[in-house]
């Protein structure tokens, strides 16, 4: 259900981005918005809180973030504070970055090794992949010593496994069946 809530409100967001033109600057908002909430967690409790109206936690956002944000983004708060949503946000903007790179063509994903990637090689991988998906692939990096070496790429629901622990499973595997 939090990924269906959180679709719609993100859905609805960007199309008004869309109609106004505005859907990089609405997300780059709606991004700092949530890292604000999330790192102050007085203020997401009290936004979330059904102790305080609502009243008094539409009066906190406007306080907050008048002249800092666009309008659009205060609106969105003020109706998830309305309809009892605000707790959903940082789902949303996950949904609207999803929504954002589909509609520029870019695939997001981790190239996980046992050791940090120079900038180079991930960017040769980044050009590889978007030759072989036709989009434009960005990829994280990140460490996982237990690999071994090689790299493991996700993208979205995908897998690419070419670490040196996984030849090795397969070849234990293959070795055990001879085996026994």
């Amino acid at each position: 259900m939090i990924n269906v809530v959180a679709n719609r409100y993100a859905e609805a967001l960007f199309q008004i981005g869309e109609e106004e033109k505005l859907t990089d600057k609405l997300y780059q908002e709606l991004s700092e918005v949530v890292g604000l909430i999330e790192t102050n967690n007085d203020l997401f409790s009290i936004l979330k809180s059904p102790v305080i109206s609502k009243k008094e936690k539409i009066s906190l956002i406007d306080s907050i973030f008048t002249n800092k944000i666009d309008i659009n983004i205060k609106n969105f708060l003020k109706i998830l504070i309305e309809q009892n949503r605000i707790s959903f946000i940082p789902d949303m903007a996950a949904s609207y970055k999803e929504l954002l790179n589909e509609k520029n063509n870019i695939l997001e994903g981790f190239a996980i090794s046992a050791i940090p990637m120079n900038k180079k090689e991930i960017k040769e991988l980044e050009e590889k992949l978007s030759q072989k998906y036709n989009k434009n692939v960005t990829l994280e990096n990140k460490v996982d010593k237990s690999i071994l070496g090689g790299v493991l790429v996700r993208l979205g629901n995908e897998e690419i496994d070419g670490t040196v622990k996984n030849r090795l499973d397969k070849m234990k595997e293959q070795l055990s069946q001879v085996i026994s």
